[in-house]
């Protein structure tokens, strides 16, 4: 069974998107640096640069 559902503000979801855009690094590096799942910081860098908000 799967366990508790982490939420992240969007202070925290910004500053990793910002890593992955600002560094270059690998959206997989971040991830595990970061102790988050790889597929969601993903969605959160595409989130972004649909949005306009990331290159």
């Amino acid at each position: 069974m799967a366990g508790k559902r982490r939420k992240f503000d969007a202070e925290f979801r910004e500053g990793a998107v910002r890593i992955v855009t600002e560094t270059g690094k690998p959206i997989a590096q971040v991830a595990k640096d970061l102790g988050i799942n790889e597929t969601t910081l993903a969605s959160w860098v595409s989130r972004a640069r649909r949005a306009g908000g990331a290159a």
